[in-house]
């Protein structure tokens, strides 16, 4: 199953493991579902969990980040013809488009209006936790 993770999942996983984040980014390395990226997605992952004000050890963020190039795909993302409230997060949704991925996982969902999803899912990570357990 392809997924697409916005990256506040990844910084709220890092930085507590045991809630919904926490769990879905441990599981990254087990080959349970393919996560989707493209050149942008893992730049702002890179920028963002280095972050000194987070405090999350770099080798821990170097840790995950080769991990989900390992185990994900990259794709191309194309332009939507419609903007999503927050440009920044336009790239997740593109990306999960053009990876036909079944879920793109954020704690943000109302950054991904459902009139603007282009039939994918936008689940938070405790929904796609269940339907990764009811796969």
């Amino acid at each position: 199953m392809r997924i697409v993770l916005d990256t506040n999942v990844l910084v709220s996983g890092l930085l507590s493991e045991s809630g919904p984040p926490g769990r879905l980014v441990s599981l990254v390395p087990e080959d349970l579902f393919v996560p989707c990226f493209d050149a942008r997605i893992l730049a702002e992952y890179w920028k963002v969990l280095l972050r000194p004000h987070l405090g999350i050890a770099p080798a821990k963020v170097e840790r995950l980040l080769n991990d989900l190039e390992e185990e994900g795909e990259t794709f191309v993302g194309h332009p939507l013809p419609e903007r999503l409230p927050d440009p920044s997060d336009e790239a997740f949704l593109e990306v999960a488009v053009a990876a036909g991925a079944e879920f793109l996982v954020t704690g943000n969902l109302r950054h991904f209006p459902a009139r603007l999803r282009h039939g994918v899912a936008v689940v938070s990570p405790r929904v796609f936790l269940d339907a990764l357990r009811a796969s």
